[in-house]
């Protein structure tokens, strides 16, 4: 109990220097980057690593692999198996990961207006 209420005063303390540990683990998360853009693709719908790197021109396979992995820890994409010859992988949004469609989509609609200025 001592631990949660610590946590929750240290919660407390930060709002009131005008950041929020969580809100800032969740920008720096989604504006790492790459992971903006490899989310905003997995928002059509569950996609092979193929073609998600051919979606995203720059983007190597070994950071497109790191991002995946990183936004999979995190709980936001999750990676299927199928049982079929030959095996097949995609990746695409949990349900925490589809929540995020309101927000990226306000950011690509911001993007767009800041670009014409």
């Amino acid at each position: 109990m001592a631990n949660e209420a610590r946590a929750g005063e240290v919660e407390e303390r930060d709002v009131a220097f005008g950041h929020c540990r969580s809100y800032h683990a969740a920008i720096e998360l989604i504006g790492r980057r790459w992971n903006g853009v490899i989310l905003q693709r997995l928002l059509g719908g569950p996609l092979r690593f193929s073609e998600i790197r051919r979606d995203i021109p720059r983007l190597t396979d070994a950071m497109l692999s790191q991002r995946l992995r990183e936004l999979e820890d995190a709980g936001i994409v999750e990676r299927a198996v199928t049982d079929d010859r030959p095996v097949q992988i995609t990746y695409g949004l949990t349900p925490v990961g589809q929540r995020l469609s309101p927000v990226l989509n306000a950011v690509a609609e911001w993007s767009d207006e800041w670009a014409r200025r």
